[in-house]
């Protein structure tokens, strides 16, 4: 080989390792720029056989494309998967640990009483432990019209306009949550009822399929009529990782923020800035459904003055609205009923519960849905390699590269997924991305697959089916493949 040769082929070796380490800082959402970007150099040399395919490498096992939180990740795969920590707590953290699982899982009751330091529940309220909305960490339930087993779901509240802080205003009489529960004696907010519409659909080979809407009414308002309400039902998600969101820094989140497309896409990420209770300022939006909470201590938070009843050094007023006399007078547990104390060891336990690595990473079926995966653009809005900051509640999470599969960012995704309930920024039709994340261990923790907001989904292959807006054009293209070509892309999202 003559001088002039190895020179190009040196500068080519260098041009890729460069730019391969720059790529290492982008989302994957430029995956497909990327491998374009690759093949055009490969195609300068004399390689005889050029790589002209840009998903060609991601149709291979990716050396640890398993850890989706590099050294932090753990293997499990049994029915307490969600549960387990990271790895290397000190002693005294997994005391603290073990502590805050505790409080997770206990029920609290009405005060007064002899268990003074878990009482305070209600009056009014959806559940009586945190681990009734996160069944072993996981995902909760859709409501049933039995309403026999329906754990883990609630419904907010609103009228049309603003509070001072720009976030949805409260139904008057019921506040902005419903509270579907209440402590004996006092009387409950409302009844929910349920019914589904059922949608039989074909795919273009035939096969058919069905969708379940469900359509949600109130009955026995005992606070006056909530017919007309502005209302967004919701069930509890699985709990992993969340000490690694709230690590990131707003850099990380607002790297994807493409509010007008500018890159014409189709694709119009957009950041929700809410109030930040703790810190009597606007902040970028992280958690919730609508990315309405700023951080996991104001979602912890808020979870235990909205879904409980129970009061915080964050939230300390009276919970019941002012007419709601017999709540309003009610007996409180202490002021605050969840103690400064507690509350360390629930954030502890939530930011330190690992996630687990993926399954079955390397079967051909799932490469090939992998492959699938990007050329249908999922990974868009399911984005992937993040990371922290310095952390300094938990110092073990600072620095890490993640791959949630989520950019946390308000998309539009259709009428058909509508609640036409403003939250903050986030208008009617917009959600935050769900990260993917444990969601092929959801059946092995939780017994179910029940998916999406309000749980509509009974799988995942009716969540991507119910996808619009921003992705309809993602899904249409899903409909499209065959049914195995279908089955590799849900293979590949049950091995996250």
């Amino acid at each position: 080989m003559n001088r002039s040769k190895l020179r190009f082929n040196a500068l080519l070796t260098e041009c890729i390792t460069l730019l391969k380490m720059y790529l290492e800082k982008l989302n994957l959402k430029k995956t497909l720029l990327s491998a374009l970007l690759l093949s055009s150099l490969y195609s300068c040399s004399d390689d005889p056989t050029p790589n002209t395919d840009p998903y060609q490498a991601l149709a291979t096992y990716q050396e640890g494309e398993e850890n989706l939180i590099d050294d932090l990740s753990i293997s499990s795969t049994s029915n307490n998967a969600f549960g387990k920590e990271i790895p290397g707590l000190s002693s005294l953290d997994k005391l603290r640990f073990a502590s805050g699982n505790s409080l997770f899982n206990q029920s609290w009751v009405s005060a007064p009483a002899s268990t003074s330091g878990l009482d305070g529940l209600g009056p009014t309220f959806n559940s009586r432990a945190c681990a009734s909305c996160h069944f072993k960490d996981g995902r909760g339930k859709p409501f049933e019209p039995s309403n026999i087993g329906s754990k883990g779901f609630l419904i907010r509240l609103s009228i049309p306009g603003k509070d001072p802080h720009g976030g949805p205003l409260p139904v008057p009489s019921y506040g902005d949550q419903l509270q579907n529960h209440s402590n004996l004696g006092i009387p409950k907010e409302a009844n929910i009822n349920v019914a589904f519409e059922y949608i039989d659909e074909k795919y273009p080979d035939g096969t058919p399929y069905q969708l379940r809407k469900p359509i949600y009414t109130f009955s026995d308002e005992n606070f006056g009529s909530l017919s007309g309400v502005l209302f967004s039902p919701r069930i509890g998600q699985q709990i992993i990782g969340l000490g690694l969101v709230d690590a990131l820094p707003d850099s990380e989140i607002l790297k994807n923020v493409d509010e007008f497309d500018a890159d014409n896409d189709g694709i119009s990420g957009k950041a929700n800035y809410v109030w930040d209770a703790i810190n009597n300022t606007t902040a970028l939006g992280k958690f919730g459904w609508k990315s309405n909470q700023p951080s996991l201590k104001q979602q912890t938070a808020g979870a235990l003055f909205g879904d409980l009843g129970l009061t915080t050094s964050i939230f300390s007023g009276n919970p019941c609205p002012s007419p709601q006399k017999d709540c309003y007078d009610a007996p409180n547990g202490g002021s605050p009923e969840v103690t400064d104390k507690q509350m360390d060891r629930f954030m502890l336990y939530q930011s330190s519960l690992a996630v687990p690595k993926r399954r079955n990473y390397k079967a051909p079926e799932v490469l090939k849905g992998k492959v699938a995966f990007h050329k249908l653009k999922c990974v868009s809005c399911h984005a992937t390699n993040f990371k922290t900051d310095t952390y300094a509640f938990n110092p073990l999470l600072s620095n890490k590269t993640i791959h949630p599969f989520s950019d946390f960012l308000l998309h539009d995704m259709g009428e058909g997924l509508a609640d036409n309930r403003p939250d903050f920024l986030a208008d009617g039709r917009e959600w935050r991305t769900q990260p993917l994340w444990g969601i092929g261990l959801i059946k092995t923790v939780n017994k179910h697959t029940f998916l999406l907001h309000d749980g509509r989904a009974r799988n995942i292959e009716e969540a991507i089916l119910w996808h619009g807006g921003e992705a309809e054009k993602s899904k249409n293209e899903f409909k499209k493949l065959s049914k195995t070509e279908r089955e590799h892309l849900i293979a590949y999202i049950e091995s996250l």
